[in-house]
């Protein structure tokens, strides 16, 4: 048992907090000591009888099986290396990722019908982690590698061919995109303005930190604003930069 508790005490804060309730909630649930229907998201529920703890618990709750372990790995392994790795030191800036994947997770489940979240918010954090190590080797079932940036593209396909059911992965994939165009594509590839950032509460709350990436990733840094260049001169266009990679 000491070494189980070594292994949890090892994960970074944010990722076992995350990992340790969703491994809570379906407990409770297979003992039959809470209600399942009591826990997902149900909109009609949310909207006329103020159910608003059902997104939450719809995020951390799923059916045990062999569905619910994969994703549970995918969530301890992808989100301790992007909380170890781009986001290493800066923990607001990674629980404002999460809470924006989730709010827009859970407009989509209202509007969608979508009664478990569980599935897209991993599939959100795996795309995000997958757009900054794009280059990266992966190595995925019956030995078969690719690079990470089609990783998310694969699960899909591979969960829709065991379960007939894309939704989730799609919308986790979605998701996660808007948050890595938003944050990062947009202003800095195509030097529009940031429409994200984090907010400053959670960075009082949760402070930042001196220490290295851990090389599971590179954040991407800001283009420059423009200068005016003096009539008849050079203009230096700098040097490119790539997201990604290992």
């Amino acid at each position: 048992m000491s070494d189980i508790g070594d292994w949890f005490r090892s994960i970074p804060f944010i990722t076992r907090s995350w990992f340790a309730a969703s491994v809570a909630l379906p407990l409770l649930g297979r003992f039959g000591l809470i209600d399942p229907m009591r826990v997902i998201l149900i909109p009609e529920l949310v909207m006329t009888r103020f159910h608003i703890w059902r997104p939450v618990t719809a995020t951390f709750f799923f059916p045990m099986g062999f569905v619910y372990l994969i994703n549970l790995y995918f969530l301890y392994h992808y989100s301790t290396r992007l909380e170890t790795g781009v986001f290493d030191g800066r923990p607001a800036d990674y629980i404002f990722m999460l809470l924006f994947n989730w709010i827009c997770i859970v407009i989509t489940g209202m509007l969608m019908n979508m009664p478990l979240l569980m599935i897209a918010l991993i599939m959100s954090v795996l795309y995000v982690w997958a757009q900054f190590n794009k280059d990266a080797i992966v190595a995925f079932w019956f030995g078969t590698q690719f690079k990470a940036y089609y990783l998310p593209w694969v699960i899909l396909i591979f969960n829709f061919i065991l379960s007939g059911s894309f939704m989730n992965e799609l919308t986790g994939n979605l998701v996660g995109h808007l948050y890595f165009f938003l944050m990062y594509k947009y202003p800095m590839d195509l030097g529009g303005r940031a429409f994200l950032s984090t907010p400053e509460f959670l960075n009082r709350w949760f402070p930042s930190r001196r220490g290295g990436v851990s090389g599971f990733g590179v954040p991407p840094t800001r283009r420059p604003a423009p200068q005016e260049q003096p009539q008849g001169g050079r203009h230096n266009w700098g040097q490119g930069f790539r997201l990604g990679g290992e």
